[in-house]
Formats: C-alpha cells, sequence, structure tokens
C-alpha cells in the first residue's frame, strides 16, 4: 500500500506543520517515507511545496511523477491547481475555500471554483472558519489536516492525532489540545463532504 501526497499552500500557513505530523504518523506506523520540499520565496507569502510519497515498500524517490499524485492537501484554493497535473484521475484535493490573496493578479474566486469543480474528489472547507469555531483559530492547518485524514487510507485518524501529541507537545498541552480539537472538526467536516 502506498500514497503520495503533496502538500500545498503559502508561507507562514503551516504546510510543514502538516509534514511533520503525517511524517511521524508514517514512521510511528513503521511505513516508509520520503519527503522533498520545495520552498518559494524564503519569506512568508511565497508558495511552499512539499512531496509526501509513505508506503509499506521500499520507496525509491522522493518526487512525486506527474499524475501518480493520490492527494493534493491545499491551504490556499489557487495552489491547489497549480499542482492538477500530477493528480491521479481518481486523485483527491483537499483545499482551503478561502483564498491568501498575495498577488495583484490573483484570479477571480469562481474562476479558481469552476476548476476545482473539474476534478471528481473535492474537499473544500474554509479552515479558518471552522478553526474559529472550535476557539483554536491558529490551527486552521490542523483543520485541513483532518479532513485530509478522511481519505487518507494509509495513515490512521488516531495516528495522526498522537503525531499532533509529539510534535506540539513542546509548546504546552493547550497548544497540543487545541490542535487536537481543529483536527477532530476538520475530519468531521470531511467525512461529511466525502462522496
Amino acid at each position: 500500500m502506498k500514497q503520495d501526497i503533496i502538500l500545498c499552500g503559502v508561507g507562514g500557513q503551516g504546510i510543514l506543520s502538516i509534514a511533520t505530523v503525517i511524517g511521524w504518523a508514517a514512521l510511528d506506523q513503521n511505513l516508509y517515507l520520503k519527503q522533498a520540499e520545495v520552498h518559494g520565496m524564503s519569506q512568508r507569502g511565497g508558495d511552499v511545496q512539499s512531496n509526501l510519497r509513505i508506503s509499506s515498500d521500499p520507496i525509491h524517490s522522493d518526487l512525486i511523477p506527474l499524475g501518480g499524485c493520490d492527494l493534493i492537501v491545499s491551504l490556499e484554493p489557487m495552489e491547489a491547481l497549480r499542482y492538477l497535473p500530477y493528480l491521479k484521475p481518481n486523485g483527491w484535493i483537499i483545499t482551503s475555500s478561502a483564498p491568501f490573496v498575495n498577488i495583484p493578479n490573483y484570479p477571480e474566486m469562481d474562476a479558481v471554483n469552476g476548476e476545482l469543480d473539474k476534478v471528481n474528489n473535492v474537499i473544500r472547507l474554509d479552515v479558518e472558519a471552522i478553526a474559529k469555531e472550535v476557539q483554536s483559530p491558529r490551527s486552521a492547518n490542523m483543520v485541513l489536516l483532518g479532513a485530509t485524514a478522511s481519505v487518507l487510507d494509509i495513515l490512521e485518524p488516531d495516528k495522526l492525532i498522537e503525531g499532533i501529541t509529539n510534535v506540539f507537545e513542546r509548546k504546552g498541552q493547550t497548544i497540543v489540545d487545541t490542535n487536537i480539537a481543529a483536527f477532530r472538526a476538520g475530519y468531521e467536516h470531511g467525512c461529511r463532504q466525502k462522496k
């Protein structure tokens, strides 16, 4: 069993924290993991992308080929579109529905949503609004991870929760608890949207 994931978004949104939690959970389940990160501008606001390859068998490359991606996980809807050529025909996009408008020629959201509508398997959610609903406004990335867990076959949701605990425990129990609450809220939203 294997799953190839592209994580993407804008610098400062927490994409690399998602990658760290997924990586921890994969290793804890004795799975093989390869990761490659690409950072755009080395400041907040630049594009950030990470390839994660998880498998029960050895992995030989850390880069996902065109048409080989099972999941595109994006904290920014336009960034999800950037990686569409990598998505398998039956692959999933899990994305925030709220744009992070960081360029002057950002496309109209109707156009972005029109392109997303062409994909068979899409989960869209306003991760920031959901994070605020559970009193965890800085944990929008964990909401997205929770929604991803609803279609992430290779990792158990409980292992991802353990990963959140492991990654954030140095920041204190309150931070761990708010991130887990955000994850659970995202998981519930993801399960409801899954076809």
